[in-house]
């Protein structure tokens, strides 16, 4: 599947330690000639970290897509009826994203882009960071992963040991996991080893 002149949401949740690995596959994808609608949550556009400033990270996917982000719910609801996407991505996607996108609360541009999305019968991409996917959280992984047209970024646990509850996925394979999605199938293996022992 080209994505070449495909229309590609793409939404950044607060897991600011993952986003070094996040922007590399945005880069593919407008590599990829996509063109990349960039939309953040109130978390990202407005935290200071140790991993940086949401102004600054902000600033970086704008560079990177050549698009202005949308950072109201009021700017992503046209992505339903007026501006669809082909497909919306949600990579890093938190928990907390994780567990209000899975009970329909759209409070959040980027909750409100992949509700829009879904409307249309869209692909919606998932790549998972959160340390309670094995925890309290499951019950919601397992609902997204049984929805229509909810597709996964492949995930492991990354750090068994030291957070047995915690799943991350295999950002390498976002373009893959999109590639797939739009033609209606799940990127296999789903579940993937993220961690080796003595790393």
């Amino acid at each position: 599947m080209s994505l070449n002149g495909k229309r590609i949401g793409f939404g950044l949740t607060g897991s600011h330690c993952t986003y070094d690995a996040v922007f590399p596959e945005i880069e593919k994808l407008v590599q990829a000639g996509a063109e990349v609608i960039p939309i953040v949550t109130f978390t990202v556009k407005n935290t200071e970290t140790r991993f940086g400033k949401g102004e600054d990270w902000v600033q970086r996917i704008e560079d990177l897509t050549g698009n202005k982000v949308i950072d109201s719910i009021v700017k992503a609801e046209p992505l339903g009826p007026k501006t669809p996407l082909d497909c919306m991505v949600i990579a890093p996607m938190t928990g907390v994203s994780m567990s209000k996108f899975a009970n329909a609360i759209n409070d959040s541009p980027v909750l409100m882009a992949a509700k829009a999305t879904l409307r249309n019968q869209q692909p919606v991409v998932l790549g998972i960071s959160t340390n309670d996917a094995l925890g309290l959280n499951g019950v919601n992984l397992m609902r997204l992963m049984a929805t229509k047209n909810i597709y996964f970024i492949p995930y492991g646990q990354d750090d068994p040991l030291k957070k047995p509850n915690s799943l991350v996925a295999r950002m390498a394979l976002l373009t893959q996991t999109v590639e797939e999605a739009l033609e209606g199938r799940q990127l296999q293996p789903v579940l993937v080893e993220r961690y080796k022992d003595g790393d």
